[in-house]
């Protein structure tokens, strides 16, 4: 599947000027993730700027049996993004917002716009695109469709399968999929760009999506609280979205030593509460009525207080407020690569599960692993957890990166039996793929395997990836 000195060629040709790179130096920085975790390597960086382009690049590559990675703006945690000899496909240079219908609720975006771009190409139209993670300044739509990212709003709005109302794309033989539709029905048979959907381009390269919008919310309000336990935090979150009729945006969990490695790695952060229980909270509420969030935030701390759900709580009084609260949040990943790194598990499970998993996961790592830190954080409000594990201050880091696949064994094995994934938004990539497979039920795996060999009989669409 390596490029022939000819199939390069006929890539060149077909792209043209500016449509391609050889230059080392252009090509070094996507050749590595921003952990440093994974690097690789590549002939060519293809960089069209149309969806015939990639059409025409790609159905070179399927002359020539020739393997591609494509990727979007680098920020994929798993792997899957770095190619190892393939051919690198690109559509950073693809950044059109093609048409924003404000009356229908939907935009349609390319594949190169970054979520922070289509966020704001929505409030220029005075929309919401909902989907937000930490790395939305990088990360591409084409990147976030093809991986289901989920982010800090999932509880209300969904993952990125539920904001797409149609896709454009080209399939592994180099034929354009039309399916930009708007439509939110259409029941004329198998709805196939939702197996485009979190293939993480193994079916072929999203060019473009329609994308569900949702009005402005005209009132937001963001408490840090903190609890005793993941139970009592269970409790508010049900209590929560009792008492707000679905006003709940954001529901996060922050375990304290993720928050003690943000303030002393992050520049300018700050605990906004004192009193040190073990578990944090960030809550988001949001309403369509200016002034409802912030009451209904103040109820619902004023009952929960009561009943003894938790222990203190911070209102943001102003934006700036809100976001120094979320940084705390947000930069937790960066704290661990400050501390050393250390091993990523981004899991999902039932809501009654969570508890007893992080109880039964902590004892089971720390009789194994004498020493490491337990980072844990995430999207409560949807069972979604980053479970990590930081290596002792004073450990040896390429024996503790020696451990990780014995540590990944504790921890998934455990997930499975609580009836939990071992990938809730990540991906699988080439971190996960093969650790999957003892997990994955054999049917599900043969079927996948069938849809793959039926859009992609080469298996050229990044092929170290999914089964």
């Amino acid at each position: 599947m390596s490029a022939s000195p000819a199939a390069i060629d006929e890539l060149k040709s077909a792209l043209g000027p500016g449509g391609w790179s050889d230059d080392p130096e252009i090509i070094a920085p996507r050749l590595t993730e921003w952990r440093g975790q994974w690097r690789g390597e590549t002939p060519l960086l293809l960089l069209p700027d149309t969806v015939d382009a990639v059409a025409r690049a790609v159905r070179v590559c399927a002359t020539h049996g020739v393997a591609i990675t494509p990727q979007g703006g680098n920020t994929g945690l798993v792997g899957g993004q770095i190619p190892q000899g393939e051919v690198l496909l690109s559509l950073s240079r693809m950044r059109q917002v093609r048409q924003v219908w404000p009356l229908e609720d939907v935009m349609v975006v390319e594949a190169g716009v970054t979520l922070l771009e289509a966020q704001q190409a929505a409030a220029d139209s005075e929309r919401m695109f909902p989907l937000s993670l930490a790395a939305e300044g990088t990360a591409t739509i084409g990147g976030v469709i093809s991986t289901n990212a989920g982010g800090t709003a999932v509880l209300r709005y969904g993952v990125a399968r539920d904001l797409v109302l149609g896709l454009e794309a080209v399939l592994p033989n180099g034929e354009i999929f039309h399916g930009l539709k708007r439509l939110r029905k259409d029941n004329t048979g198998y709805d196939l760009k939702q197996l485009l959907i979190g293939a993480e381009g193994t079916l072929g390269v999203v060019t473009a999506a329609a994308l569900k919008l949702f009005p402005v919310m005209r009132s937001r309000a963001t408490a840090m609280v903190a609890v005793a336990s993941i139970e009592d935090a269970l409790m508010l979150l049900g209590r929560a979205k009792a008492e707000t009729g679905g006003g709940v945006e954001a529901f996060e969990l922050m375990g304290r030593p993720g928050l003690d490695l943000v303030l002393a790695h992050i520049p300018d952060t700050r605990d906004p509460l004192e009193i040190p229980t073990p578990w944090r909270v960030l809550i988001e509420l949001v309403s369509g009525e200016p002034g409802l969030a912030e009451r209904a935030l103040e109820r619902l701390l004023e009952s929960a207080l009561e009943a003894g759900l938790i222990q203190d709580a911070a209102v943001a009084q102003n934006a700036a407020q809100a976001q120094a609260m979320w940084r705390l949040r947000e930069d937790m990943s960066a704290a661990q690569k400050a501390a050393g790194g250390g091993w990523k598990h981004d899991v999902s499970l039932p809501l009654s599960a969570l508890a007893e998993f992080v109880a039964r996961a902590d004892a089971a790592l720390r009789a194994a692993h004498p020493g490491i830190r337990l980072v844990t954080f995430g999207h409560l409000g949807d069972g979604n957890l980053h479970y990590n594990v930081v290596p002792p201050t004073d450990g040896d880091p390429a024996a503790f990166a020696e451990r990780r696949e014995k540590g990944a064994r504790i921890v998934h094995d455990l997930v499975h039996a609580l009836d939990g994934s071992i990938s809730a938004e990540h991906g699988l990539g080439r971190l996960k793929t093969e650790e999957a497979r003892r997990y994955k039920d054999p049917v599900q795996v043969a079927a996948m395997r069938a849809v793959r060999d039926a859009f992609d009989p080469q298996r050229i669409m990044n092929p170290r990836v999914l089964f």
